[in-house]
């Protein structure tokens, strides 16, 4: 913040320093040292008013490292990015083009100043954008996590980090296939620190992404989020993932999402077991289709507590069904329906969510069952 203030004429430093709140003086002292005359002021005041005196500084000179310092202290209450989690990310770029559809020194201007960044690196008059050039233009010689590494990714603020991972993730920047394949992999990175990484909105109709901190679920959310993850990190999973999102702020939406969770499973496992459904088909057809074919339907078993298990199962798929007919976002609640609560939602997205695992813990139990019949 010194440095900063030091940037001005000496003549103008008294009277900025009394506009950020510190100690007035005399132009005569901030002549023989604008940063002595800065840093003894700021040394006087407590920690709120440094940080009061640093944002306001901001108003009047937006430097990109007092951005950064007073982002880095305004994120000390959140969950930690850690180190590894950083480098978790970073992997994730290896092999592949930061951007498939943007340049990536645009991609990059996006969230780093890399016009007036000092290269930190060959010639003193080089700039970073001079160094990225050189290194990925000129020459092909600078692997994408080189490019991060020399842009502070490991050290930078949590601000700084969840801007490039939006910026990367957006519709401007990647192909549609590349876009929902990066956005798996991130999310299933960030949420061990507490964060995931959601659709916020829509650009043309292809999905916006930001990332935020992950809502406190149940201790069953993160299993049932990487067995689905692992059948379809793409369309079944982030189904899964905008209905866990919406149980407090849009429990109708989850509702409808709980329900449309499980139609996708249904599909996808008929689908890969080589059957077809009708397009009409709603979520009770398809699950009576599905527990024929994984043989779940109740007459397919002699013993009464499965018997009463699967029935229940059957039951959950039909409630579910009306549930999302009765308080679901797809139809108009109209003024006397009852409105859904976000516990209603909580109850409808477990219930989906443990349904979906099963049937598809139970596709893949008889996939390997075939198999080793087949190698017998």
């Amino acid at each position: 913040m010194a440095s900063v203030i030091a940037d001005e004429k000496s003549y103008n430093v008294p009277a900025l320093c009394v506009r950020l709140g510190l100690a007035g003086g005399s132009a005569d002292d901030a002549h023989r040292s604008k940063f002595r005359y800065a840093q003894q002021r700021i040394m006087a005041l407590d920690a709120p008013a440094v940080i009061a005196a640093a944002k306001a500084l901001l108003l009047e000179q937006p430097r990109d490292d007092l951005v950064e310092a007073v982002a880095m202290i305004d994120e000390l209450p959140g969950p930690n990015i850690t180190p590894l989690t950083r480098r978790r990310l970073m992997a994730l770029f290896d092999g592949a083009p930061l951007s498939t559809e943007l340049d990536h020194l645009e991609l990059i201007r996006k969230v780093w100043p890399i016009d007036t960044m000092p290269s930190g690196y060959e010639r003193d008059d080089w700039t970073m954008t001079d160094r990225l050039f050189q290194h990925t233009v000129r020459n092909d010689d600078m692997s994408n996590r080189e490019i991060l590494e020399a842009l502070g990714w490991l050290t930078c603020s949590r601000a700084r980090l969840f801007r490039f991972l939006e910026e990367v993730t957006g519709p401007e920047a990647q192909t549609p296939e590349r876009q929902a394949e990066l956005a798996g992999k991130i999310d299933a990175v960030l949420v061990h620190d507490g964060y995931r990484l959601v659709v916020a909105g829509k650009m043309s109709g292809s999905p916006v992404y930001a990332v935020k901190a992950a809502p406190v679920g149940s201790p069953a959310d993160d299993a049932i989020s990487d067995k689905l993850r692992g059948f379809d990190p793409t369309e079944v999973a982030g189904r899964w993932q905008e209905a866990m999102d919406s149980r407090e702020a849009s429990p109708g939406r989850a509702i409808t999402l709980a329900r449309t969770l499980l139609e996708d499973v249904c599909k996808w496992i008929i689908t890969e077991a080589g059957e077809t459904y009708r397009e009409g088909d709603d979520l009770p057809a398809l699950y009576r289709q599905l527990s024929k074919l994984l043989k779940l339907a109740p007459d397919d078993h002699t013993e009464q507590v499965f018997k009463q298990i699967l029935g229940a199962c059957q039951s959950v798929v039909e409630s579910l069904g009306a549930l999302r007919n009765k308080l679901g976002d797809a139809h108009s609640l109209g003024p006397r329906r009852a409105r859904p609560l976000p516990r209603h939602a909580a109850l409808a997205v477990t219930l989906s969510g443990g349904m979906a695992t099963f049937l598809v813990e139970t596709w893949q139990a008889r996939k390997g069952e075939a198999a080793a019949a087949g190698a017998g």
